[in-house]
């Protein structure tokens, strides 16, 4: 199975396990509050929210805040491609609106493919980079310092309210909150306007902020700060099998793919790699095989002027 796939079937069975555990009276909790028994860990922004509301060190949440910076350190943004069930609802909000350009071929090359030369951007893959969060798109989109913003209102809401606000309209705790009041309506019948309120909020939001991800989620926006500290799993680019380089074509496939809005070749160029979600879509987008994710540049090894691991972080 690719990686593209995966990271549609891993959300959904993460989805799918917290649902079953509920039904069945097994408290896992879920990504909001992950818990069995007297563990419970929270969401990051919702650990940092419940200490600064109630104005004091709450162990466990002071526990689930440190172990959410230490995940980022490690593997960066990577619950945003592999976890978050956010994208997955983004895909099916897509499939459901109407394709640009329906109708038409669609997926010829935009230009003639010249002697030589690599295949030109195709006429989706142009659309899909000039509207990165449009309909079809997953949400995702170059990131915006709206994100911070929205960051900073959530801890100071929690301050001010004394509990932390966001999670009560936070995407990624309503999806299972949805999934939870289902299961009661249909397999306890138990009748809340929970049943409607959830459901309906959320689709509001999937639906009316199509650039969650990268404007409004202070998960993101928080993980992204914290990133700037990860060093793994960073796209690199060999510059001798590199289409642009080794024989100057016009390729750019692996910028045009990146739904955060990182270019491997010219870093410079993107948003800084503590964006970056690991998701490998550049990796298998290369026409040459020239992107690769190892866990750390090899000692002594450098990949000329696309170099990621020795280029310092960029300012957001």
């Amino acid at each position: 199975m690719n990686r593209k796939k995966l990271r549609v079937v891993i959300p959904v069975l993460v989805v799918a396990v917290a649902g079953i555990a509920y039904a069945m009276h097994v408290g896992l909790g879920n990504l909001s509050a992950i818990g069995w028994g007297d563990i419970a860990l929270l969401c990051p922004v919702g650990a940092l929210g419940t200490m600064i509301a109630s104005k004091t060190v709450v162990p466990h949440a002071l526990v689930s805040l440190l172990l959410a910076i230490v995940g980022v350190v490690l593997v960066g943004r990577a619950f945003c491609a592999w976890v978050c069930p956010i994208p997955v609802l983004g895909k099916l909000r897509g499939m459901l609106s109407k394709r640009q350009g329906a109708g038409a071929k669609g997926d010829e090359p935009a230009e003639a493919i010249e002697d030589g030369g690599v295949a030109p951007l195709t006429k989706s893959e142009l659309r899909a980079l000039s509207s990165a969060c449009g309909k079809g798109a997953v949400c995702g989109g170059a990131p915006a310092p709206t994100r911070h913003f929205v960051l900073g209102g959530a801890l100071l809401s929690a301050a001010i309210f004394g509990f932390p606000v966001f999670c009560l309209i936070c995407p990624i705790g309503l999806t299972f909150a949805g999934i939870f009041v289902l299961i009661s309506l249909f397999g306890m019948g138990d009748v809340t306007w929970s049943v409607v309120f959830i459901p309906a909020l959320l689709v509001a939001e999937v639906v009316f902020f199509r650039k969650w991800c990268s404007h409004v989620c202070p998960v993101a926006s928080l993980m992204s700060l914290v990133g700037r500290l990860n060093r793994t799993w960073r796209p690199r680019v060999d510059h001798e099998k590199c289409l642009a380089d080794a024989q100057g074509a016009a390729c750019g496939r692996c910028a045009a793919v990146c739904e955060v809005g990182i270019d491997p070749h010219n870093p410079t160029l993107g948003v800084g790699m503590n964006e970056c979600t690991k998701c490998g879509a550049c990796v298998d987008a290369c026409p040459a095989s020239a992107v690769s994710m190892p866990f750390l540049p090899k000692a002594g090894t450098h990949a000329g002027k696309g170099d990621l691991a020795d280029r310092g972080e960029r300012t957001q």
